[in-house]
């Protein structure tokens, strides 16, 4: 069966707004005209044509789907550090409860137009970083931060990593597992100006190289680093322990 007689593979951006659920009629109404205009804004300012995307939107929330051959590393980097600028802008001077705060999602991968939204794997997967606990926690415990952004394992390694697309350093991103409803996998988590390691806890690895080492019991605990003193004349030294070595 062939859906739509469409195919392909696409970049994908989702966003959704922390406390929208909690917030009163006008504030939801602020934040539904708000994440649109910070959305275009951070679109125009990345170079990217917001009027050429295919959008599903949810009042706090938006899953858009990127034209053929829109950039990876504009939406990941010139766009995403646009927004967290409007977003501060738009946060300063207001309270707490009407600071807009948001999580998105970037991922890449096979998609199409669906009778009632969009259909493939590549949808289910932003869908799934973008609701997962671990990016929820990482914007809860930073509660000066105004976005946390995850992208999955398929854009880190194919704009981030390497360092020659974006600004960023792999470093600033921090490794985690997703794990929501039937999917279970990896992205990598960046919140501007916070630290993501202590609300991904064991399940994030420590940046772009390998993880976390053996635990408790898993091998010998690591060896004291050496030291070495040279002494001369008399030296009291009850209860130490010399060593020798040519």
């Amino acid at each position: 069966m062939v859906v739509n007689g469409s195919f392909g593979r696409r970049l994908l951006l989702a966003v959704d707004a922390k406390g929208y659920g909690q917030a009163d009629v006008l504030r939801q109404s602020r934040f539904q005209e708000a994440i649109p205009q910070l959305l275009g804004d951070a679109a125009r300012a990345a170079g990217l044509d917001r009027g050429r995307w295919q959008v599903q939107q949810g009042g706090d929330s938006e899953l858009a789907v990127l034209p053929e051959g829109a950039s990876e590393p504009a939406l990941v980097d010139a766009f995403m550090r646009t927004l967290d600028a409007g977003l501060r802008a738009y946060n300063h001077d207001r309270v707490p409860e009407g600071r807009l705060r948001l999580r998105a999602a970037v991922h890449f991968g096979p998609v199409s137009p669906g009778p009632n939204g969009f259909l493939g794997p590549a949808p289910v997967v932003t869908g799934r970083i973008l609701d997962s606990a671990v990016l929820r926690s990482a914007l809860s415990a930073n509660p000066d931060a105004c976005l946390a952004v995850a992208v999955s394992s398929t854009v880190f390694d194919d704009v981030v990593r390497e360092e020659a697309y974006t600004t960023f350093r792999a470093g600033e991103f921090t490794e985690v597992v997703v794990e929501n409803k039937e999917f279970t996998g990896r992205a990598w988590i960046w919140v501007p100006g916070g630290d993501v390691r202590g609300a991904a806890g064991d399940r994030s690895g420590s940046g772009p190289g390998p993880g976390p080492g053996p635990g408790p019991g898993s091998g010998p605990a690591p060896r004291s680093p050496q030291v070495v003193q040279h002494f001369h004349g008399t030296v009291n030294a009850t209860g130490a322990v010399f060593g020798a070595s040519s």
